[in-house]
């Protein structure tokens, strides 16, 4: 699905550059990977984005290296890049992990570093990346994961350049602290349970209407990318840990069951509407 390049900005930039980024992994990334900017522009503010917003996330994107200039049928447009299909798919092994839980016997992952005073702003944007990732701080420079995050942890140490500064290991816990405990002080549970029931209050009976309803195609458009805005932030949060270490009301799989049924009812309708924006129909 989708991932997005870090950056700062106001609570409502990042929102629009939210909904832009969701829209090329999402849309445009199965749609051939390639989008004329009118589509872009058209869907966008169907979804009720501004133009100008619009076209200067866009630029962003572009400047940041994950769109490049290409025009199609005499159409200007703009094609995702090596950079962005990477990122999309580091993206999708987190948004779509909240689905199966991990098995304790896979392992852990920890992440240690030991980044010189004078990379200071590198060594504070690792930590942002990896807290993104939903690792856990267990102790100074030291971060925990389930072991199928290894993947990802390597690949945001690569992006900072950090490879000699830092040690990667996967294994089994062994104690003395009991594990569950240990987990409930390394991560925000509790947040992460809130978000989930709020999901699932929000679109529980958003699902039970298109279900027996199926919307329009504008309609079932600015719905899907709406569902995947409001879920694509949870499973960031949450680090996706087997269920023998969490609560035994977690929340996580009652909401993961209401984003599948809408993507269920959705994302077909919502593609092939997007796809009448482009010149021909292109490859699904």
């Amino acid at each position: 699905m989708t991932a997005e390049p870090p950056g700062s900005g106001a609570p409502a930039t990042r929102q629009l550059r939210t909904t832009v980024v969701t829209f090329l992994g999402a849309v445009v990334r199965p749609l051939d990977g390639w989008v004329p900017v009118g589509a872009a522009v058209e869907l966008l503010t169907q979804h009720g984005l501004d133009e100008p917003g619009v076209r200067t996330a866009i630029h962003r994107l572009k400047s940041k290296g994950w769109l490049a200039s290409q025009t199609r049928d005499g159409l200007r447009g703009y094609t995702l890049t090596e950079l962005a299909r990477t990122e999309f798919a580091a993206g999708d092994q987190v948004i779509w992990h909240a689905r199966t839980p991990p098995a304790l016997a896979d392992g852990w992952c920890l992440v240690n570093f030991s980044v010189p005073e004078s990379k200071r702003a590198l060594r504070h944007q690792l930590r942002s990346h990896l807290a993104a990732l939903g690792f856990g701080n267990v102790g100074t420079a030291l971060w925990l994961a389930p072991a199928r995050l290894r993947e990802a942890g390597t690949h945001a140490v690569a992006d900072l350049g950090l490879d000699a500064f830092t040690t990667i290991f996967t294994g089994a816990y062994h104690g003395p602290q009991d594990l569950a405990a240990l987990v409930a002080e390394t991560w925000d549970l509790d947040s992460v349970a809130q978000g989930y029931r709020g999901f699932a209050a929000s679109f529980g009976g958003v699902a039970d209407d298109v279900e027996q309803a199926p919307p329009a195609p504008r309609e079932a458009f600015t719905l899907y990318l709406s569902v995947l805005d409001a879920w694509r932030r949870l499973p960031f949060r949450d680090p996706g840990l087997p269920r023998e270490v969490l609560p035994a009301s977690w929340p996580g799989p009652a909401a993961a069951a209401v984003f599948e049924r809408l993507v269920e009812a959705v994302e077909r309708p919502a593609l092939a509407h997007a796809a009448t924006y482009w010149p021909a129909p292109p490859r699904a």
